[in-house]
């Protein structure tokens, strides 16, 4: 999972390990800190202060044949050797990564020092993750002349228009005036086929692996999104500012 701090990647991780949770199932995570709790799962806190530390908890839950490993962050060339070598050795092994898409994650582990092939070769997904606010449904009201300019940075067309109503944000006591009332996730996931792992594997640059990966059926952020405007959850300004798509209107 990748995306900025506070964008829900470990409520995610989690929901899929409660998912996966089962009484035949051995799942251990390492995390920094543990954020919920879960029954059947053994959960270990990181104490960097008496060398519990991320690759030292990792090498000692190896050892104790775990079927699916959670490593809460992989912040350094150690703790991404650990994990990925765990990964060759048949272990499913899920983690955090700070990049702002998901093709970015395959060069931000070969930047941190982690040779291309191990990249290309133990990496099956990659999901990067926003959140945006969702319109308060008791209040939204149908927006008649949405602004032009935001639907165009979101790359929604006349077209995409035929049928669907928009809505905008309004304010009443449900969502305290602000017109949304919770948050609602946006993904992209990459699923790594041939041609993406020749270009890790060649150190191909972060652009060259996202077009790789969109010609290989991967939504964009930004697509992903574009479905939310449509079906009346949020509105093209939120998910342009969410999306962070100065960048990315390729997508």
């Amino acid at each position: 999972m990748t995306g900025p701090t506070g964008s829900g990647k470990t409520t995610t991780l989690y929901g899929a390990l409660n998912i996966l949770n089962r009484p035949d199932r051995k799942i251990i995570t390492a995390e920094d800190p543990v954020e919920y709790n879960f029954p059947g799962i053994n959960q270990c806190q990181v104490k960097e202060n008496i060398g519990l530390s991320f690759a030292k908890i990792l090498r000692a839950m190896l050892r104790q044949a775990p079927n699916i490993i959670l490593v809460g962050e992989i912040r350094d060339l150690e703790v991404a050797d650990v994990a990925i070598q765990a990964a060759l050795t048949g272990h499913l092994v899920f983690s955090t990564l700070h990049t702002n898409d998901a093709p970015g994650a395959i060069t931000r582990l070969i930047d941190m020092g982690v040779k291309p092939f191990l990249v290309a070769s133990s990496i099956q997904a990659v999901m990067a993750q926003r959140l945006v606010r969702v319109l308060c449904p008791k209040c939204k009201v149908m927006d008649k002349e949405p602004d032009p300019m935001w639907l165009k940075l979101a790359g929604i067309t006349p077209k995409d228009l035929e049928g669907k109503t928009l809505y905008k944000p309004r304010g009443c006591d449900y969502c305290t005036g602000t017109g949304f009332r919770g948050r609602q996730g946006i993904f992209e996931m990459m699923q790594l086929n041939t041609e993406i792992r020749t270009l890790a594997f060649e150190r191909s640059a972060t652009n060259r692996i996202r077009k790789a990966a969109l010609a290989g059926g991967m939504k964009s952020l930004l697509a992903d999104g574009r479905l939310k405007v449509l079906n009346g959850t949020t509105t093209a300004e939120e998910i342009v500012k969410v999306a962070q798509v100065e960048g990315m209107i390729m997508g």
